[in-house]
């Protein structure tokens, strides 16, 4: 059985009882009991016994999924929750003018009168379904501020991916380059702390770095 380990954030190898080559495809089988079809890349150390070793390698699913994809599945998601509690706001608001021409004319309550009961329960009704349609905005609100993140996280490069070497090498000759400059140029560091922040981010990403070439090179 092939299973899933963490290795890093946002990286699972497969840990396997038998060797793979690069290019291999094999099934991986998630806590669930899910089984997906992925490909082999790179191997990244043992796990398990001396006497029971099992391998763990990188991996790429099959059928192309990774966390962008997943990403764009929340926001296709979360949209239609937005979507469907605009619905129900709308339709609340339009159930909320039951009765509007009566109540335009702003007659008061006639206590003891036969319609007494029928006027506050009328007033009653529209002002619950005034509320839920309040409610219900509020809620598509909230999931399309989820919507912004889970944008964001679509377009991201992560170490789960392949494409990470590339990008990580750019990123990594980038902050070199400017902590440098701020090595040579005091003048042009923003604050105090400039130099130190620039110094942090190429270690950060050297880590990154390193860690995709294990991955994927």
């Amino acid at each position: 059985m092939n299973t899933y380990k963490k290795y890093c954030p946002n990286v699972f190898v497969a840990q396997c009882e038998e060797k793979h080559e690069k290019g291999d495809t094999i099934i991986v089988e998630t806590k669930y009991g899910k089984e997906n079809e992925c490909i082999v890349h790179n191997f990244v150390g043992y796990t398990g016994t001396k006497e029971n070793p099992m391998y763990c390698y990188s991996i790429t699913r099959a059928d192309g999924f990774n966390n962008q994809e997943r990403a764009k599945q929340k926001v296709e998601k979360l949209n239609g929750y937005a979507d469907n509690a605009d619905k129900r706001s709308n339709a609340a608001y339009e159930a909320s003018n039951e009765g509007k021409d009566f109540l335009a004319l702003a007659e008061p309550i006639k206590v003891g009168h036969h319609s007494e009961k029928r006027h506050r329960a009328l007033i009653e009704r529209n002002w619950k379904r005034m509320e839920k349609s309040v409610n219900e905005a509020d809620k598509a609100e909230a999931y399309r501020e989820r919507t912004a993140y889970w944008e964001n996280m679509a377009n991201k490069i992560d170490l789960s991916m392949p494409e990470s070497l590339e990008f990580f090498a750019i990123q990594l000759e980038e902050a070199k380059e400017y902590h440098q400059f701020l090595k040579d140029n005091p003048a042009e560091r923003p604050h105090g702390m400039s130099l130190s922040y620039a110094s942090k981010k190429v270690k950060d990403l050297k880590s990154k770095y390193e860690t995709a070439v294990k991955l994927w090179s």
